[in-house]
């Protein structure tokens, strides 16, 4: 039996403790050996940021996985030019483990809307599974998948997910606003944000 591996990719600008919460319950639900947790260079869909340095936000998701051996963070998409594209960095794990795995691409929900104006995107669910987790206020909506023109829809899995409401975009601006961020971002990355200064006007 092939090895089971999750992907989970993102900005992670911070990486919190709702993303790691994803990825735990992915690797939980799909019964994954690891997930790994990829920082972006730069995703080709969004106007701004980041905000912090992809070296930096990469050092955050290292020190988030630290505690638990089944979510190891990846440079994988450090290691190339932007901007960072999923079907690249799908081939890449395909080539790093000798295409003996089983790959589970995890996303949000909330980014389902975006998935058909992807680079390739109708490449992705025949090279790898596609997770789906369900986000607050924000239901997987299957239909988007049909203007992938596939007939896959045994490789895409739903996953009701933990639903904590926490953001990226929120942690920032409490940083920026001297708020806390305590119990929504692991303590190792607060210390890290302090530390560098990161987010602060």
């Amino acid at each position: 039996m092939s090895e089971r591996i999750g992907i989970l990719g993102g900005t992670f600008d911070p990486i919190h403790n709702g993303h790691l919460a994803i990825a735990e319950e992915a690797r939980w639900e799909l019964n994954l050996s690891k997930v790994y947790i990829v920082p972006n260079t730069r995703q080709p869909l969004k106007d701004q940021g980041p905000f912090a340095a992809p070296w930096q936000r990469y050092e955050m998701v290292k020190l988030s996985c630290f505690p638990n051996p089944n979510l190891v963070g990846s440079e994988v998409e450090l290691e190339r030019p932007p901007p960072s594209y999923t079907i690249d960095t799908i081939k890449a794990f395909h080539t790093q483990f000798n295409y003996q795995a089983e790959l589970w691409f995890i996303m949000g929900s909330d980014t389902l809307t975006n998935l058909p104006q992807w680079h390739q995107a109708h490449q992705i669910l025949t090279l790898a599974n596609l997770a789906i987790v369900e986000r607050p206020g924000t239901p997987a909506d299957l239909t988007l998948l049909s203007a992938l023109q596939t007939e896959r829809s045994q490789r895409v899995t739903t996953i009701t997910g933990p639903h904590l409401n926490i953001s990226s975009s929120n942690i920032r601006q409490r940083v920026a606003k001297g708020q806390p961020i305590y119990y929504q971002v692991p303590d190792t990355v607060i210390a890290y944000i302090e530390y560098h200064q990161l987010y602060k006007r």
